[in-house]
């Protein structure tokens, strides 16, 4: 895992790098809204989804530098969802990535906005980005369909609407599905559409992984540590989500990850590109304590 680890830091970095500069030429008005914007992207975080757009793209053959723009949209309509799913409206949370949510250190009002702005502020990235070619295009299509009412959208709705209330496996799969697979698939199928490789195969890898992820954050809440994942755990069963593990059991949750895992690797194996960090990535969200 060593040279995962690297690799992994490498792409972080240079994430990380870019986002500081980009922060830094942010000069909105009033100045409460830049700075509401850049106290949320500038927040720490694993930078799962950036990270995973440049590894995707380094494994269908291209060089992940010089895509920055696009990765950076996708961090800002991440980093928006994290903001409004904080609100108390939404899930009600105090504590972002260990720091208090936006809401808390801004006001309600304004968090709202700086989601807002961060949204909008995706699409100008975008459409700047679509200039450059139709594959350019096709990536920013890829992402903004993975955003809105057909993905990311879609899933809070439902996970807001089953909320204290019964569902079962299906609803459920539609909340993985859209909720965060659709945002975790969109590095994948953006970096095959830039590559002009089977964006289907690489969107359906995405979506297995998304719900990989979301397998392991429900496991997480029930027996994770609020220190190590930097936000509050145990709100899930104390505002009865519908979840995994109040569906299946926590072992029955731990057993589905690992059906999750394997299938990841199946998929996997079936794209034409170079599979060893993302293998290896599997396994470390199998595997991951915050």
């Amino acid at each position: 895992m060593t040279d995962f680890k690297q690799k992994y830091e490498e792409y972080r970095a240079h994430f990380e790098d870019y986002l500081v500069q980009a922060c830094d030429s942010m000069a909105f008005q009033p100045p409460v809204l830049t700075e509401s914007m850049r106290y949320s992207l500038l927040s720490g975080g694993k930078r799962v989804r950036p990270v995973l757009f440049f590894a995707a793209l380094e494994a269908f053959g291209l060089n992940y530098r010089g895509e920055e723009r696009l990765a950076f949209a996708l961090e800002c309509i991440h980093t928006y969802s994290l903001i409004h799913d904080d609100l108390p409206a939404m899930d009600d949370d105090d504590m972002r990535r260990g720091r208090p949510s936006n809401h808390k250190v801004f006001g309600e009002a304004n968090a709202i906005l700086a989601g807002d702005a961060l949204l909008s502020y995706a699409f100008d990235l975008l459409l700047a980005e679509s200039g450059r070619s139709e594959k350019h295009l096709a990536a920013a299509r890829t992402l903004s369909k993975a955003a809105g009412a057909e993905g990311m959208v879609a899933g809070q709705s439902a996970d807001l609407l089953y909320t204290g209330k019964n569902g079962g496996e299906e609803e459920l799969a539609f909340i993985y599905r859209n909720k965060t697979g659709r945002l975790m698939a969109a590095p994948v199928a953006m970096a095959a559409d830039l590559a002009g490789k089977n964006r289907a195969e690489a969107e359906v890898f995405g979506l297995a992984l998304g719900a990989l992820f979301q397998l392991t954050d429900d496991i997480l809440d029930e027996v994770g540590e609020s220190s190590a994942l930097g936000k509050t755990t145990g709100k899930d069963a104390a505002e009865d989500k519908l979840t995994a593990v109040k569906i299946f059991g926590l072992e029955g949750a731990r057993q589905r990850a690992a059906q999750c895992a394997a299938r990841c690797r199946e998929l996997l194996g079936t794209m034409d590109a170079d599979r060893s960090f993302l293998g290896d990535l599997v396994d470390r969200v199998l595997m991951r304590d915050h």
